[in-house]
């Protein structure tokens, strides 16, 4: 039974609280000099975008970065499968949020044909090795997949098609998806049996409802990072020096945007 959407009010007043957390959150892995990389999955138009973007709406963009990487270079496709992502991963004190990750070789990549029966398998053997890595290093691995039903993905995807400000979120690529819904159903499936370990596990965000999805994937991430409040230094605002005789230059020598606003009022 699908749960009902969260009202306008309750879901902009929890997100803040959220985001505030995050804020803290945030502050602790500076401090502490902590690693978080957060993976985003799911089928097209199963909010994935939206939930990063109220993730990082107001945290620090010096150490919180999106990464969506693009299809590889013929370069990168010469390398090891996980190399290009290896760079991608946060320092100390660094949030990385991957729209999509190395798992679009057992998604994408199995179902299109993009890669070979060989690579998929091998993908599937180094996955959990390369994510055990990662957390034995002391990583804060999260791996978030967003379900959503058919009916629902269609519906989406007609609204981005009829709305101008949405369209570059579709691709042919998207379209075919909805042909192929079960085999990206199969490789969903292939895909946790062989990578939802105990060092890395998948998480699945209920996603019908996108209000609900973000408030619950962010509550999730905030309750499964052990993080601590960290005081923050006390910040005043000095008082301003007097002035030197500073003048500034006549306005008619620089170069001012129009004021488009004014012919608006």
């Amino acid at each position: 039974m699908t749960t009902p959407k969260l009202p306008r009010k309750v879901y902009d007043a929890e997100l803040l609280r959220l985001q505030g957390e995050l804020l803290k959150m945030q502050e602790w892995v500076r401090a502490r000099g902590e690693r978080v990389v957060v993976v985003f999955e799911g089928r097209d138009a199963a909010g994935k975008g939206g939930a990063i973007q109220r993730v990082t709406q107001y945290l620090n963009p010096r150490f919180a970065r999106i990464v969506a990487l693009p299809a590889p270079t013929e370069r990168e496709k010469g390398q090891w499968y996980f190399q290009r992502y290896v760079e991608h991963l946060p320092a100390a004190g660094e949030i990385v949020l991957m729209d999509r990750s190395w798992y679009n070789r057992a998604g994408v990549e199995r179902v299109m044909g993009f890669c070979t029966e060989a690579e998929y398998r091998r993908f599937l053997r180094q996955a959990p090795a390369f994510e055990q890595l990662l957390v034995e290093d002391g990583v804060h691995l999260r791996k978030y997949w967003f379900s959503v039903s058919a009916e629902e993905q269609a519906r989406r995807f007609a609204e981005r098609l009829d709305n101008p400000l949405k369209q570059w979120k579709l691709s042919p690529m998207d379209l075919e998806s909805m042909t192929r819904w079960d085999d990206y159903s199969k490789a969903r499936d292939d895909m946790l049996t062989h990578t939802d370990t105990e060092q890395a596990p998948w998480w699945i965000v209920e996603a019908e409802q996108k209000r609900n999805a973000r408030i619950n994937m962010i509550h999730h991430l905030l309750s499964s990072v052990p993080w601590e409040p960290v005081e923050r230094r006390v910040l005043t605002l000095p008082q301003r020096a007097p002035s030197s005789g500073y003048e500034r230059p006549p306005r008619e020598v620089q170069r001012d945007v129009p004021d488009h606003a004014a012919t608006l009022i």
